[in-house]
């Protein structure tokens, strides 16, 4: 396993314009729409052809009409709130959509996305003073059915006229931000860092100029949050003969966290490659061997049964799909401070694109020759 030594930059601060840009948009889960927008349009001149699924997946291509198929994907949706209820006195009560946290929902800022435009909204909770009142009561704890946003509105009439209706949908304000070392936070890094990465991806080919023996579909995919939804769907139609997934993966440094049951994985230290049983051993062999081949540092993890990722639809999708799993270390996840590395990032990166240029029709991915 190559060590981690810190990475020269090599994108370019307008690819990181459009990260913040792309991460700052909300796009939840089932109304991914707006997000998908802005990604296709930064992918658009960088590809030779592209379409979009009913459910919302968007998909570039690199040489359409190649017969072997190669898949680089990522997942384009966020975890966020269905409001699901309004009370007379203006309060909304919600469900989830996709495993959202509701312990880190007590005063966060909101907005709820409803037919007459977003509106700012915050989960308001009790004052420290009014919880402690008597001593042997025990301490309320935030619950989803004792979660409520307010959106300043003094009765439910005034809730609707703002536009807001059963079944719109609430996410957590933008909060990209550089900080020290490298380290970006933000929400919606868990996946639209993977989007990111996968368009840079693309931008390397075409910079430099590189022609692939194969078609490439540069996928970004609905509703894996609540299922891995939208990769079963593209990737029946898609029919790839080869799948390069990429998503984030806990960085198991921080405290309260057990490396003995999650794992050592730590950002700024690489990608992480999955073991499991639907990753593809030879496979994942070809891309250790093009780590260390490139001195691209490397972690590693293994995972009990399903990896939870679009990695499993692919590679039981159809008649079988050699499938890899591409993780980055990310701090903190499902909360509104995601934190990752910019190093991570840009060795992802790098491993796809030099893997890419690696494969082609012929390499041997069969376990009998």
């Amino acid at each position: 396993m190559a060590k981690a030594k810190r990475s020269p930059a090599f994108l370019p601060e307008t690819s990181y314009d459009f990260l913040k840009k792309y991460i700052n948009n909300p796009s939840p889960t089932g109304f991914e729409s707006s997000g998908q927008k802005i990604w296709l349009e930064y992918l658009k001149p960088l590809v030779d052809s592209y379409f979009t699924d009913p459910y919302g997946t968007a998909v570039g291509v690199i040489n359409p009409d190649a017969p072997f198929k190669v898949v680089i994907e990522a997942h384009a949706d966020e975890i966020s709130w269905f409001v699901n209820y309004i009370s007379p006195e203006g309060f909304i009560y919600l469900k989830r959509n996709g495993g959202v946290d509701h312990q880190i929902a007590p005063s966060m800022r909101v907005w709820i996305h409803g037919k007459k435009g977003p509106v700012k909204a915050v989960f308001g909770w009790p004052a420290i003073h009014t919880r402690m009142n008597n001593a042997d009561a025990k301490e309320p704890q935030p619950k989803v059915d004792n979660l409520f946003l307010d959106c300043g509105a003094r009765n439910k009439k005034e809730v609707e006229a703002l536009g807001i209706h059963i079944g719109a949908v609430a996410t957590y304000e933008e909060g990209y931000e550089t900080l020290a070392y490298g380290h970006l936070i933000g929400r919606a890094f868990d996946n639209r860092v993977g989007g990111f990465m996968i368009a840079e991806v693309a931008r390397l080919l075409k910079a430099n100029k590189k022609k692939l023996p194969f078609g490439l579909y540069i996928v970004n995919a609905v509703q894996e949050e609540i299922g891995l939804r939208g990769a079963e769907m593209i990737a029946r139609r898609i029919k790839p003969d080869i799948a390069i997934i990429t998503d984030v993966t806990h960085d198991t440094s921080t405290p309260m966290i057990s490396k003995i049951i999650q794992g050592e994985t730590v950002c700024g230290k690489g990608p992480s490659l999955t073991f499991g049983p639907a990753v593809h051993n030879k496979l994942l062999d070809v891309v250790q061997q093009v780590a260390a081949k490139k001195k691209i540092p490397l972690q590693l993890h293994a995972v009990s049964r399903s990896t939870g990722t679009d990695t499993d639809s692919f590679a039981y999708a159809n008649d079988g799909c050699p499938s890899v799993l591409i993780s980055i270390p990310l701090r903190y996840m499902h909360t509104t401070v995601e934190m990752l590395h910019k190093d991570d990032i840009e060795n992802t990166i790098k491993l796809i694109y030099e893997t890419l240029l690696t494969l082609t029709p012929k390499t041997n991915l069969s376990y009998f020759k």
